[in-house]
Parts: structure tokens; C-alpha cells; sequence
């Protein structure tokens, strides 16, 4: 299952949504204010740019996975996902990154929160009945590493679900460094390689794939493109 942000107006439906069900953890803008000032403290979680993405994810789950299954959310500092699914009452969250302040996140006494390698993480093998990733995995990408980890850590029939940076034809980002990594925004034929090496690791995709892509939705680090998200389900 594989689809494509389409155009900006999915972003502004999916935050009134979320904000309808009240689900959204976006702070107000008082927050935000203070917080650039430096006279709030915590952690500022989320963007609104990434509601499509987040709200696609949770209702993914939601729709599909019993509230007290495991989930992990990888690179999950700042990350909104994981209080949303806590807001949609599923009770059995963690997430890992290697930001030390993730300690400082939203709901931090009811989910877990470890400072690790997502890609080489302290969890026992099959410990997760869903793994997500929002906007994560473009930033120091090693499929052969990630999808090791994930198949590891998913138990059979577990999914996989990811958003990351996407353009149908290739964009260049060589020599560009982001969070202290190189970036990729993938290209369609990226994105099909990845999930033809992804069977070799039990992970198929579950659903249909619509890589078409209609608006550069997203003007980000000079570059313009938009958002792709897949779910992959452990079939072995």
C-alpha cells in the first residue's frame, strides 16, 4: 500500500480532522512564541505540514490493530504520531531516537521513550506489532541496516509504516547534509527497488501502489517535491 500527498488542501483537511477528533498535538501558537523565546520548556511536538502523513498512519493503525498492541516509533524526537495514538487511546507505545531529549516528550509517563540507533535498537526480536516512521527514514538511508532491524523487531503480520520525501523523477541532494546527514528525496524507481529488496526480509507491500505524484506540495531545503507514504505488512 503505497500513495502520495496530492496537493495541499489534503494537508489542511487532514489537520482539521485531527483537530475535529481532537487528536491534534500541535501547541498553540502562545507555546510556540514562548518557546522560540526561550521561555517554555519541553519538547515543541509536530508540524502541520506533516498532518497528511500522521493522520494517515494513525488511522492505519487504528483501523487495523488492537489499541493494546505494541508499537514503536523510530526517530521519533519532536514526532507527533505516538501522542496521537496515545490520544486514540492505544496504551502500549514506544519510541527510540537518538536525541536525548526525547526524554522530555509529551506523555513521557505513559509512553516509552529509549535513546538509541533505530537502526540497531536494545528491543527483543518480534517485541512490535507495528513499526512507524515520519519522515525519518530519508535521512542517512540504509535499507540493507533499517530493514534488518524492522523485520527483527516485527512479529508475523506486523506492519511497517513509513512517510519520507518523494519526487517521481530523481531530485539531487548529493552533498547536501541534513541533521548531520546526507538526504534523499526518493524517486519513484527508489521507492520500487526498495520494496522489491524489502521481500527478501518478509515485508511485502499490502495493498495497492500510486506513485503518481500531481503538485510539488512541499518547498523544503531549496528543493521542491512532496510526500510518499507505504505500509508494509511481515509476511514470514
Amino acid at each position: 500500500m503505497i500513495s502520495v500527498l496530492k496537493s495541499k488542501s489534503n494537508i489542511r483537511s487532514a489537520r482539521e480532522a485531527m483537530r475535529r477528533s481532537g487528536i491534534s498535538c500541535l501547541p498553540p501558537w502562545i507555546r510556540r512564541r514562548l518557546y522560540g523565546l526561550g521561555f517554555a520548556g519541553g519538547v515543541l511536538v509536530g508540524d502541520a505540514i506533516k498532518s497528511w502523513d500522521v493522520l494517515k498512519t494513525a488511522n492505519f493503525i487504528k483501523g487495523r490493530l488492537p489499541p493494546e498492541t505494541p508499537v514503536l516509533d523510530i526517530g521519533s524526537y519532536a514526532s507527533e504520531i505516538l501522542p496521537v495514538l496515545h490520544r486514540m487511546k492505544h496504551s502500549n507505545l514506544t519510541g527510540v531516537d537518538l536525541n536525548p531529549r526525547i526524554k522530555d516528550m509529551p506523555f513521557a509517563d505513559r509512553i516509552r521513550y529509549e535513546v538509541a540507533d533505530f537502526m540497531a535498537t536494545p528491543f527483543p526480536d518480534a517485541s512490535f506489532g507495528a513499526i512507524t516512521a515520519i519522515s525519518v527514514i530519508e535521512h542517512g538511508f540504509q535499507s540493507e541496516r533499517l530493514l534488518r532491524e524492522i523485520s527483527r523487531l516485527l512479529r508475523p503480520g506486523g506492519y511497517f509504516i513509513a512517510s519520507f520525501d518523494y519526487w517521481p523523477e530523481k531530485v539531487d541532494t548529493t552533498g547536501m547534509d541534513i541533521f548531520g546527514m546526507d538526504w534523499r528525496i526518493f524517486s519513484k524507481a527508489e521507492v520500487l527497488a526498495f520494496i522489491e529488496e524489502a521481500r527478501a526480509y518478509g515485508l511485502s507491500s499490502c495493498g495497492e501502489i500510486d506513485l503518481d505524484a500531481d503538485e510539488k506540495v512541499i518547498h523544503w531545503g531549496g528543493k521542491d517535491y512532496t510526500f510518499a507514504w507505504l505500509a508494509l505488512r511481515k509476511t514470514a
